[in-house]
C-alpha cells in the first residue's frame, strides 16, 4: 500500500474571545483529503505561549471532532490510539479558542498520513 505524509506546520498568534468561542487559524491550518485517497490523523502536537490554558479544536466538515487542551506555557503530544478514516474530500481545519484576552502563539505540528481509497 503507497503511504504518503501530509503535515499541517506552523507558529499562529492568537487573542482569546472564550474558551467557548473557537476561532478558525485559516487556510494554513486546512486540509482536504484529496480525491482517490483516504487519510488518517496519526499525531497531534502543540505548544501554548500564553499564561493561560487554549483549547485547539480540529473541526472535520465544520463539526468537532477533537478538542485538544494545552496548559499555559505549555506544551502537548498526543499519539492518537483511535484513528479513523478521513474519507476523499473530507476537510479538516484547527480552531482555536482562549480566554478573553489572553494573547500568544500556538505552535502547530500535525501529522497525516494519506493511502490509496481502496472503497468499502
Amino acid at each position: 500500500m503507497y503511504s504518503k505524509p501530509h503535515l499541517i506546520l506552523g507558529v499562529f498568534p492568537f487573542e482569546g474571545r472564550g474558551l467557548s468561542q473557537p476561532l478558525s487559524l485559516g487556510e494554513a491550518v486546512t486540509y482536504v483529503v484529496p480525491a482517490g485517497r483516504r487519510a488518517q490523523l496519526v499525531y497531534f502536537r502543540a505548544g501554548n505561549s500564553s499564561d493561560q490554558v487554549i483549547c485547539a479544536t480540529l473541526l472535520r466538515n465544520g463539526a468537532p471532532m477533537r478538542l485538544f487542551p494545552v496548559g499555559a506555557r505549555a506544551d502537548t503530544h498526543v499519539s492518537l490510539a483511535v484513528i479513523e478514516d478521513l474519507l476523499p474530500q473530507t476537510r479538516l481545519e484547527v480552531a482555536l479558542s482562549a480566554p478573553k484576552g489572553a494573547n500568544g502563539e500556538l505552535v502547530l505540528d500535525i501529522g497525516i498520513v494519506e493511502f490509496p481509497d481502496e472503497g468499502d
